[in-house]
């Protein structure tokens, strides 16, 4: 099986969440910490593109920090930025990306 990249924060318990699940099912887990690690450009259109405006956390306290003016730039240099803005996790997983920690997610990774 191929390694399951879970894109998120090592600090998230959502994130820790979901990879302590995807280990225990049998995934070969890595955690990358998009602070640390920051996610290319080119990827963050990507999953913006099969995403949408879900991609961008707007019930976080970093977004709740930011000015009008913030709020309004690209979403891609938003979150290049500001990686926590990042919903998480993104759950790379046999070449699809799904976006969270939600049943439907855990059904499509079989955990």
């Amino acid at each position: 099986m191929a390694t399951t990249i879970v894109f998120g924060l090592k600090a998230c318990d959502t994130c820790r969440k979901a990879q302590r699940a995807l280990s225990g099912a049998g995934h070969d887990v890595l955690l990358q910490d998009v602070r640390a690690d920051p996610v290319p450009r080119a990827t963050l259109a990507g999953w913006l593109a099969q995403f949408g405006p879900d991609l961008v956390n707007r019930k976080s306290t970093t977004w709740r920090g930011l000015s009008d003016d913030d709020r309004a730039r690209d979403p891609i240099d938003l979150l290049a930025a500001h990686p926590a803005l990042m919903k998480r996790p993104v759950i790379v997983a046999d070449g699809a990306a799904h976006l969270g920690w939600s049943a439907p997610v855990q059904a499509a990774l079989r955990v």
